[in-house]
């Protein structure tokens, strides 16, 4: 953080903006665009060049109590809307978000670098929470049950839980809050989120639409700055009754043990280590399709991303072959650039770990098919890379990766795959490749996953019951069941007389 200076020039992709009040450097809170009174800032840099994107305002612990002061303070308005009110602004919400959809992914692409139609997807996939949770809101359903008292009657129903925190990752800038927050907002709750810092405009243009939406002040606040000082100060209130966090298991634990004292409710997506297991029965081209959309999407850096490949010996090498002549055509480069299928990681971080994973992988015996270093893109350009005879001891097979590294590795029968697809910590999604119906049904059951996908990658959205099990998550994101989570249940008792 540092204090505010002299704006550099603007980014010169940023005058490809149609409405440039979607771009702001301010935080939201209580209605109003907002600052610390010492005009503390950061900076946020495109990933693909390292060129300055802008300096957006670095808030305090006070100025997150007060985001917080607002959000209890208005949530009793909030909750004593009818719920097809509450439903008519998220679906104006819905309506801005679309109607922007071309400027709102050119932002993401400039702050996170994926490639412009994968964020112009997300885009898409952001908006359909919004849409989904407008309808629901008036759904929330009232429970009557038969009395075994006497004279009683009796009933259950669902309450908002009040103000609540959530806390967003820099892979889905925008993805991750709407899936949160449409859902909160339908149930009757008030909101206060934590963008990452590197990609805080996602968040603050849905902000800006958020406001013309007509959000009551106070509904919906968005407080930039540093994570450890915001997050604590979140954790550590006991008027925010809930936490919702997509990250890394690491934070969730650090979450989880700073929420605690005050008993919050948790709602986390944690880490992912995804195994897609291909059968010998599978179809090699119709593999080589699903392995290349399960690792590559967003340059390898999702949760969801398929982090160890296993592949039934009969068809091994001729998949190998096919896979890595695949990913070797894969187009490296901008996200502003037509037809790039792999952009910028976020990070050094994450360039020297994906690194540190290839070159150990290698010392343990794997051999690289494609790939396997830095681009000359860029310091933040790794090669989509291919691994083979990848053993389960080596360090891609047992962390997350977060890049375009693929691990394959060669398996015999049914029962030595799930042993290995299962000896993991994380348990969040696991793809399958098999034209064999048995076998789907016993490896679905077997698989110790929230979620598995069966002969495709794509199975989210908002109807979907999304998580983890294991050291992969709490609770669920989308479906009834998210909007259910920013709920407690009450239970009345009437005596009649």
């Amino acid at each position: 953080m540092s204090a505010c200076v002299a704006r550099q020039d603007f980014h010169p992709a940023l005058d490809r903006l149609v409405d440039r009040r979607l771009f702001r450097q301010l935080a939201y809170i209580n209605g109003r665009w907002t600052a610390n009174s010492d005009d503390a800032t950061f900076e946020v840099n495109d990933p693909a060049t390292g060129q300055s994107l802008g300096f957006v305002a670095a808030l305090s612990p006070s100025a997150t109590t007060a985001a917080i002061d607002a959000a209890d303070e208005a949530k009793a308005g909030w909750q004593a809307m009818l719920p097809q009110e509450r439903g008519a602004i998220l679906t104006r919400w819905y309506e801005l978000m679309v109607a922007a959809k071309d400027d709102l992914a050119l932002l993401m692409t400039l702050e996170q670098g994926k490639p412009l139609a994968e964020s112009a997807g997300e885009i898409d996939y952001a908006a359909s929470f919004v849409q989904y949770y407008a309808e629901e809101a008036k759904r929330i359903a009232v429970e009557s049950v038969t009395s075994h008292l006497p004279g009683a009657a009796m009933s259950i129903s669902r309450t908002p839980l009040g103000a609540v925190g959530l806390v967003t990752p820099w892979n889905f800038p925008s993805a991750m809050l709407t899936r949160k927050a449409a859902a909160a907002l339908a149930a009757g709750c008030t909101i206060v989120a934590h963008p990452s810092s590197q990609t805080p405009f996602s968040a603050l243009a849905l902000a800006e639409l958020a406001e013309r939406a007509g959000f009551p002040a106070g509904v919906l606040n968005i407080i930039t700055g540093s994570a450890s000082q915001i997050v604590g100060t979140m954790c550590a209130d006991h008027r925010l009754r809930a936490m919702s966090f997509t990250g890394s298991t690491e934070i969730g634990r650090l979450i989880a043990a700073q929420c605690a004292p005050t008993v919050k409710r948790l709602i986390m997506e944690l880490g992912g280590n995804a195994p897609l297991i291909i059968f010998d029965d599978a179809d090699i081209d119709r593999a080589v399709n699903i392995a290349i959309d399960a690792k590559f999407a967003t340059s390898g850096q999702d949760c969801l991303a398929a982090n160890r490949i296993y592949v039934q010996r009969p068809i091994y090498e001729k998949f190998a072959a096919a896979f890595a002549e695949r990913v070797r055509a894969l187009k490296l480069g901008n996200g502003l650039t037509d037809k790039v299928d792999i952009g910028p990681l976020m990070h050094q971080r994450a360039v020297d770990k994906v690194g540190e994973q290839v070159r150990d992988a290698q010392t343990r015996g794997a051999r690289v098919l494609a790939g396997g270093d830095v681009s000359d893109h860029g310091p933040l350009f790794f090669t989509p890379t291919v691994l083979v005879d990848v053993p389960d001891d080596a360090l891609i097979m047992r962390e997350e990766t977060f890049g375009p590294v693929a691990a394959l590795t060669v398996f015999d029968s049914e029962n030595e795959v799930l042993h290995k697809a299962n000896d993991t910590e994380y348990g969040l999604v696991a793809y399958l490749v098999t034209r064999d119906a048995a076998r789907i049904a016993r490896m679905s059951a077997a698989l110790e996953y929230g979620m598995v996908a069966v002969n495709r990658v794509k199975i989210t959205g908002a109807p979907v019951p999304f998580g983890g099990v294991k050291q992969s998550g709490l609770g669920r994101e989308g479906s009834r069941h998210g909007l259910e989570a920013f709920t407690d249940i009450k239970y009345v008792c009437l005596d009649l007389g």
